[in-house]
């Protein structure tokens, strides 16, 4: 269904694109090669990422993976993964601590058998092992949903678009000043440079905003994932513990998606998570 919907996608782009310069008037000979060269970036930069997810979650977030615990908490935490893993039928995923005061996880991977799910030390040895049981089901469901890949291939859908978009609405410009300017130069190299690049980040903040969108849908999945798994009341309490700590942040934005929970912000639209009042009270209501 994720592969239909990529595919169905970029024909819509490319169909409504088409339509729109003949409209203008612009030559849509080359609309082809414009869409193929802004798939190749857009889709590579985000399935690149995705590959390399797990590597640079350990380089980044200095995880350590445990190979074999070192104590009965390590040995609690892996058995616990293991257990829900068995339980949603994906293959054990490697289990890592990174040293963070704030209270945090994460999963990651370039598919639900090949992932990781990382614990901060703060979470770890600050929370009940009943929230952290939820905190681990969020995480194990993030993975059982495949959510690193339906993120990256939305991710890959908007930068196709945006780099698509820019350059077509800059040749859009670019013609209407050669068309009215006598000397018919247009904006110049550099000048058409600088219109893309100002669009790139405009249609970027476009973007962001939709991809936040559908990672908020992904989390209420994911915590309707974890009541199943650990219990409802152990991912409400989870929760709760969350909205009472102080503000998470320093997870980098290629996982904070797949965190437990994201930065707070003045506007929903721009948050990867739901307000945790929002999720607490959807899990009530379930």
């Amino acid at each position: 269904m994720r592969i239909f919907l990529l595919i169905a996608t970029n024909m819509a782009i490319l169909l409504v694109a088409s339509i729109v310069m003949t409209l203008l008037g612009v030559n849509t000979s080359t609309m082809g090669g414009l869409l193929m060269f802004a798939a190749i970036f857009g889709f590579g930069g985000a399935f690149l990422s995705l590959a390399i997810s797990k590597w640079m979650a350990k380089k980044t977030m200095g995880c350590e993976v445990i190979t074999t615990p070192r104590d009965n908490t390590e040995r609690w935490l892996v058995e616990t993964v293991a257990r829900q893993a068995k339980q949603v039928g994906i293959k054990m995923p490697e289990v890592a601590i990174y040293q963070s005061a704030e209270l945090n996880a994460f999963a990651t991977g370039p598919s639900k058998n090949n992932a990781l799910v990382a614990v901060s030390s703060g979470l770890l040895y600050g929370m009940t092992q009943d929230e952290i049981e939820g905190v681990l089901a969020h995480e194990v469901s993030h993975v059982a949903n495949g959510d690193m890949v339906t993120l990256t291939l939305i991710q890959g859908v908007v930068n196709t678009f945006v780099i698509f978009a820019a350059r077509v609405v800059a040749g859009i410009i670019d013609n209407f000043i050669s068309s009215n300017d006598e000397e018919g130069e247009g904006l110049g190299v550099f000048a058409y440079m600088g219109v893309v690049i100002v669009l790139d980040m405009l249609f970027g903040i476009l973007a962001s905003i939709i991809v936040a969108y559908f990672s908020r849908i992904r989390e209420f999945k994911a915590d309707e994932g974890a009541a199943k798994l650990a219990g409802k009341e152990k991912m409400i309490a989870a929760l709760e513990r969350l909205r009472q700590g102080p503000e998470t942040g320093a997870l980098p934005a290629q996982m904070s998606a797949l965190g437990i929970t994201g930065k707070r912000s003045m506007s929903e639209l721009i948050m990867s998570h739901p307000p945790l009042e929002k999720r607490i009270a959807a899990l009530r209501n379930s």
